[in-house]
């Protein structure tokens, strides 16, 4: 249970509704008791009036209505009491659901960009499905249960000793040994399920990759490769389950075992204490029912036990990535503006995960309002100075300052909304063009939209689509051409009016026709923002107040465009390649 205690929390927010529920429990089960207590005297009755001990036949129908209508009306009350639990407790195991998926979601979001290079998308998606769907049995079906089982016996058992003490104790014999049973298999649920559930977890992310990915599944033809991958892996889910399913089909054979051993036990004592003039015939029928009362609760043992050790398995893995606190940390959370002087001092910087240097004192400073470009070779750190400016990343070594504060001084969510990033790899959501476009800025009008798409140069592809800004995209903006999306990238990006943009290699996919028209369009649109942009085109840098060269994570080149061509280096020579393959 220790992993569940995490969730304690979640039940004080509700505790009232609980309680309630759990109170409406008690008196539906008190009421209950009535029926087998009722059938019981009226069984005595008829026995009275056949052994002629009642001869008046109106006093004895008057007990029968009389009998039959308790019987009714608390048998009814307890019914509607019984919705009302039901609407109480699995109500708000409903609503813990939904508060539990937000705090694993909200923590995901938090998570720094390190963490999701060590996960799979399919195990994240199942930790906030179906885990999350195992510790709601937990919350709600379990708790119900374990309350109604538990008042169950308090008034069963209590009344049965009561009315008949020496066969009451024959009766419930069987119950310790199934409660012994229950514990020993309960250990082995937890075990299975915990295996279980990391197996769907392993399936789940094949899936996913493979729709992600079903472009390139079919371009090399591997569709059945990944269908024998798929089936390897969903064989070895089946067998995890079937594992599963035959420890948990143990409860309920051993559960109709031990009820029938007791009822067999009522018949046979009870028959005999009655033959003994030791207890009315009517003792019987009654502790037949009792009996039958108490299975519910003996196979709800059974069962809550399977729920708890399943959601434990479940909690456990939910909060491993509950207790992981965030590489990257918000340490201010006064109000910080940022307008756009950017300085890095000294920097070093090493991923975590490969052990990589991409960054080897870095030094440079952009003013607010100025443009910078990174130039460099693949693998030289142009990608990681923009991860470390939007705090994505925190520096190894050296310090980055923005507008004379160190970069941790600043109010994070402050810091990145100032920021307007295009990525080099153009991530679009599964919606409308206008909306991805309008992700940049929430109250966007579409007379902003349009504006935005005509500087990012994509109005015209747009309006040429059958339901032009309408157009549903699919998944990652499928839908579009590689250049396409990187302009609604910028688009989204530039829509917002941030103080900082950062421009990562956007502009690789798109002609140099229509790179010069992106650019000319930003340098009207981000006369007053800082822009930096990191590309392995002369063309995207040249007009650049200033441009540095990276090598091996080091800055090798750093000046305007005039001046690196005077220097006759890297730049210099890529400038000249890159003019005479446009020549051609």
């Amino acid at each position: 249970m220790k992993e569940l205690k995490k969730l304690n929390k979640l039940f004080v927010k509700y505790k009232w509704q609980l309680l309630g529920g759990f109170l409406v429990t008690i008196i539906a089960r008190v009421l209950s008791i009535f029926l087998p207590k009722y059938i019981g005297k009226i069984i005595n009755l008829l026995n009275d009036w056949g052994n002629g001990k009642i001869t008046d036949e109106s006093f004895l129908n008057d007990q029968l209505l009389l009998y039959i209508g308790i019987i009714l009306g608390t048998t009814l009350l307890s019914a509607g009491l019984t919705f009302v639990m039901r609407q109480l407790i699995i109500v708000v195991s409903r609503h813990l659901e939904y508060d539990l998926k937000n705090i694993i979601y909200n923590q995901y979001q938090r998570l720094s960009l390190g963490f999701y290079k060590q996960n799979r998308t399919g195990d994240l998606m199942n930790r906030i499905s179906e885990d999350v769907s195992k510790v709601r049995m937990y919350m709600g079906p379990a708790l119900m249960y374990s309350v109604n089982m538990i008042t169950l016996f308090a008034v069963v058992i209590p009344a049965m000793i009561y009315t008949a003490p020496t066969l009451a104790i024959y009766t419930i014999i069987p119950l310790p040994f199934l409660s012994v049973a229950i514990y020993l298999v309960s250990r082995e649920i937890q075990k299975r399920s915990k295996l279980v559930q990391e197996q769907l977890s392993s399936l789940n992310t094949i899936a996913q990759e493979s729709f992600s990915g079903i472009s390139v599944i079919k371009a090399y033809n591997l569709s059945q490769q990944m269908n024998e991958q798929f089936t390897v892996v969903a064989n070895d889910s089946k067998e995890k389950n079937i594992d599963l399913a035959r420890i948990q089909a143990l409860f309920f054979p051993l559960m109709v075992l031990l009820i029938g051993l007791s009822n067999i036990l009522v018949l046979y004592i009870g028959g005999k204490q009655a033959a003994e003039g030791i207890i009315e015939v009517g003792v019987i029928p009654e502790f037949l029912i009792y009996v039958n009362m108490l299975t519910w609760p003996v196979a709800v043992v059974g069962w809550v036990t399977n729920m708890v050790q399943q959601a434990a398995a479940s909690q456990k893995r939910i909060n491993e990535f509950l207790d992981i606190n965030p590489a990257i940390q918000n340490l201010v959370e006064t109000d910080t503006p940022v307008t756009g002087n950017i300085t890095f001092n000294n920097v070093n910087f090493v991923y975590e995960d490969t052990n990589i240097q991409a960054l080897k004192d870095v030094s440079f400073s952009v003013e607010a309002g100025k443009t910078l470009a990174i130039l460099g070779k693949t693998g030289s750190g142009k990608s990681t100075i923009l991860e470390l400016i939007g705090r994505l990343y925190d520096v190894t070594d050296g310090t980055i300052v923005i507008d004379n504060h160190p970069i941790k001084e600043l109010n994070l969510d402050i810091l990145r909304q100032a920021i307007g990033y295009v990525p080099q790899d153009a991530f679009l959501f599964s919606d409308t063009i206008g909306n991805n476009i309008a992700f940049g800025k929430k109250d966007a009008s579409e007379e902003e939209i349009i504006e935005a798409a005509k500087n990012a140069v994509v109005h015209k592809n747009i309006i040429d689509f059958t339901n032009d800004y309408d157009t549903v995209l699919g998944e990652r903006g499928i839908t579009l051409s590689g250049g396409q999306k990187q302009r609604v990238s910028i688009a989204r990006a530039i829509i917002k009016k941030p103080q900082i943009l950062l421009f990562d290699d956007c502009l690789s996919a798109v002609d140099t026709e229509t790179e010069e028209k992106i650019l000319n369009n930003l340098k009207k649109v981000t006369k007053n923002t800082t822009t930096i942009i990191v590309s392995h085109r002369v063309s995207s840098a040249k007009n650049a107040d200033q441009i540095i060269v990276l090598d091996e994570g080091r800055v090798v080149e750093n000046g305007n465009h005039e001046s690196l061509i005077k220097n006759n280096g890297y730049y210099a020579e890529l400038y000249t390649n890159q003019m005479m393959e446009d020549d051609r």
